[in-house]
C-alpha cells in the first residue's frame, strides 16, 4: 500500500502513486541519470527543474519505459514497473506526452483519441471522449481535423487528450509547452495541467518555464549533472532569493547524497530565470 511521506514542513503528502529510488540511466555510455529518487503523491503536479543537460527528459524517457534503468526501481502504485514495455506501462496506468512528435499528423483529433482510448470498451468510447472535452473543451471544436493541419498548441492538447483515454493513474509531460506562445503556455500550465489534476490524475511534469511550472505544482525537484540537489513544496522554492542560481544548476550537489537543505545560503546571487514570457535558452 502506498505511505504519504511528509514534506519538508513536516505535514503529510497524499498517498504515493509514483516512487523512483536511487534511478540510474541514459542512453549507454556514462549515465545521465545518476541515482534520482523522486516521489509523486495522488493528485498532486510534481516539476522537475534545472538547467539544459540536467537529465529531466532522460528520467521522464526511463520511467515510460524508452531507456533503460540500469540501476534502481520505479514503482507506480505499489508495482514496481522497472524495464516494463511501454504498452504494459499503459495498462499499468501510466501515460507520457513527449516533447515532440506526439500526435499523428495524418489522423484526425478523434482518430488520435481512438487510439489513445484502445483499452476503453467500444460502447464507452464516447462517453469517454466527451470527459476528454470536458477537461480540454478547445478540442470539441477540432474532432474532424487533421492534426497536421492544428496549430503547435492545439496538436499539445491532442497529445494530452490522447494519453488522457485511458485514464493514466499518473501522467508524465515532457516540456508541454515547448514552441508554443506565452498565451498559450500559460493556459496550459494554469488552466489544462491544473485540470487533469483535479480530475485526480498525478501529474509529473518538466517544463523550462520553472517560475510558471513551480506556481501551480505542490512540490518541486532541482536537477543538476543527473542528481536532484535540492526537493521542496513549490512555494519554498519560489520562496528562496537564489532561485535563479538554484534554477540553473548553481548549487552545492552531493556526491552522491540525500538532497540539499532548501536553506538560501547567506549572500546568494539573484540570477534571471524563466517566467510565463520568457524562452530558454
Amino acid at each position: 500500500m502506498p505511505t504519504s511521506p511528509a514534506d519538508a514542513a513536516g505535514r503529510d503528502r497524499p498517498a504515493v502513486m509514483l516512487s523512483l529510488t536511487d534511478v540510474v540511466s541514459g542512453y549507454g555510455g556514462s549515465p545521465i541519470v545518476r541515482g534520482v529518487s523522486v516521489q509523486v503523491g495522488s493528485g498532486e503536479i510534481v516539476t522537475i527543474v534545472g538547467p539544459n543537460g540536467a537529465g529531466k527528459s532522460t528520467l521522464l524517457k526511463a520511467i515510460a519505459g524508452l531507456l533503460r534503468v540500469e540501476s534502481g526501481r520505479v514503482v507506480l502504485a505499489g508495482t514496481d514497473i522497472t524495464n516494463r514495455r511501454t504498452s504494459r506501462l499503459a495498462r499499468l496506468g501510466l501515460g507520457y506526452v513527449p516533447q515532440s512528435n506526439d500526435v499523428f499528423d495524418t489522423l484526425t483529433v478523434r482518430e488520435n483519441l481512438e487510439i489513445g482510448g484502445y483499452r476503453v470498451p467500444r460502447p464507452e468510447l464516447g462517453a469517454r471522449m466527451d470527459e476528454i472535452t470536458g477537461l480540454l473543451p478547445a478540442l470539441g471544436a477540432l474532432m474532424g481535423r487533421r492534426a497536421a493541419k492544428l496549430s503547435g498548441g492545439e496538436r499539445k492538447m491532442v497529445a494530452v487528450g490522447r494519453a488522457l483515454m485511458s485514464r493514466p493513474k499518473v501522467l508524465l509531460l515532457d516540456e508541454p509547452t515547448s514552441g508554443l506562445s506565452a498565451e498559450r503556455s500559460a493556459q496550459l500550465l494554469t488552466r489544462d495541467i491544473r485540470a487533469l489534476a483535479e480530475s485526480g490524475a498525478s501529474v509529473l511534469l518538466v517544463e523550462q518555464k520553472a517560475l510558471a511550472a513551480l506556481e501551480i505544482s505542490h512540490w518541486g525537484y532541482v536537477l543538476a549533472l543527473g542528481r536532484v540537489v535540492l526537493s521542496a513544496p513549490a512555494a519554498q522554492l519560489l520562496a528562496r532569493p537564489d532561485l535563479g542560481e538554484v534554477f540553473l544548476g548553481k548549487v552545492a550537489t552531493p556526491e552522491p547524497g540525500p538532497p540539499q537543505s532548501t536553506q538560501a545560503p547567506p549572500g546568494a546571487h539573484v540570477a534571471r530565470i524563466h517566467g510565463p514570457g520568457t524562452a530558454q535558452r
